[in-house]
């Protein structure tokens, strides 16, 4: 294994399209959604440590979910778990992570991914991520995977790759917003857009210098902790500065600024699991289309539904399309597939 591999797992986030099992104080990428028997940072663990030593695999999560990585993740050391005393968006996060590793390895290269996210070839993914640390071991680049779209998906950001490149690494020419439906259909026919998938690779070098250009503000800030880094001294430099970063994510801080950016589009099937719909895709399913998870259940009448619950509860179900039912504690979800974007701002108003 090449000791200048680093990987970066975002696990910070909260995943609240899967509420009711995915919750603040536990969110997706700590259970085991598709019944795999691994969690879904365990599999992203397990993924990147095909190419990456265990010991330069960092965890990015908020700090009230420290004891469950160091839980799930008994490979790992408590310094290998970078802690955000407060939730800024992607691009802080990855400039201290960044800093943090240049400083331990001046040739590092390393890959931020999401820790819940579902490939399918793990060996394709694993050969995609030894093609793109090969590139950026040689070159000043920005790259990211990019996944060939499959249909027309309003829900994702797009990279728009330069047409008449012929090599297997390609220019970006731009990042799209999520666009509409028709835009979308547009992007599809036209060849040459890819969905983002939020997996970046780059050297130390090269991305702390395009923060240094693009972020010169929130660049000045984890500098000033740079002597800290890899020190007792850092958690409380961390914990006192944080929050003075910007709330920005990578593609607006960095991403959609600089030229040196390339993308490789990916060899693998991919999924981001965002959503109950993404998971239902994703889950085996009887022959009227229904995903069952830990759920005893009798069905009549009832299509392309996902039942989801946890002990022996026993669910009946009788004339029923499109549903999400989620049985958890003292809630119980029943929900319309169509619908499932709006999860969210159910949460959020419970919340309020």
């Amino acid at each position: 294994m090449d000791k200048n591999y680093y990987a970066i797992i975002m696990a910070g986030g909260v995943g609240s399209r899967f509420w009711p099992v995915s919750t603040a104080d536990f969110p997706k990428q700590f259970h085991d959604m598709l019944g795999a028997g691994q969690t879904l940072i365990q599999k992203t663990f397990s993924r990147l440590s095909q190419l990456v030593p265990a010991e330069n695999i960092l965890v990015l999560t908020n700090e009230k979910y420290n004891d469950i990585v160091l839980a799930q993740l008994p490979q790992i050391k408590q310094e290998q778990v970078l802690l955000e005393p407060a939730m800024r968006n992607t691009a802080p996060c990855i400039l201290y992570a960044a800093l943090k590793i240049r400083k331990q390895n001046p040739d590092a290269v390393m890959v931020v991914a999401p820790s819940d996210h579902w490939i399918e070839d793990e060996n394709a993914f694993a050969a995609d991520l030894k093609k793109c640390f090969d590139y950026c071991g040689s070159h000043d680049a920005l790259l990211t995977l990019g996944i060939k779209p499959t249909f027309p998906n309003t829900g994702f950001g797009y990279i728009e790759f330069d047409k008449s490149d012929a090599n297997t690494i390609k220019k970006v020419n731009q990042f799209r917003e999520k666009p509409d439906y028709e835009t979308a259909k547009s992007f599809l026919e036209s060849g040459n857009f890819l969905w983002n998938g939020g997996i970046f690779i780059w050297s130390a070098q090269a991305i702390t210098k395009a923060f240094e250009q693009f972020q010169p503000q929130m660049n000045a800030l984890f500098e000033q902790g740079y002597d800290s880094y890899n020190t007792p001294a850092e958690p409380s430099f961390i914990s006192q500065h944080y929050a003075e970063a910007e709330n920005i994510s990578i593609d607006y801080a960095v991403m959609e600024k600089a030229q040196n950016v390339y993308v490789l589009p990916a060899s693998f099937d991919w999924n981001d699991l965002g959503t109950w719909g993404s998971l239902h895709e994703k889950l085996d399913k009887d022959d009227s289309n229904n995903a069952v998870v830990n759920a005893t259940v009798i069905l009549e009448n009832a299509a392309n539904n996902i039942i989801r619950a946890e002990g022996t509860k026993l669910i009946i179900i009788d004339g029923l399309n499109d549903y999400i039912i989620v049985d958890k504690d003292d809630v119980l979800l029943i929900y319309p597939k169509g619908k499932e974007q709006e999860i969210k701002g159910i949460v959020a108003r419970m919340n309020a």
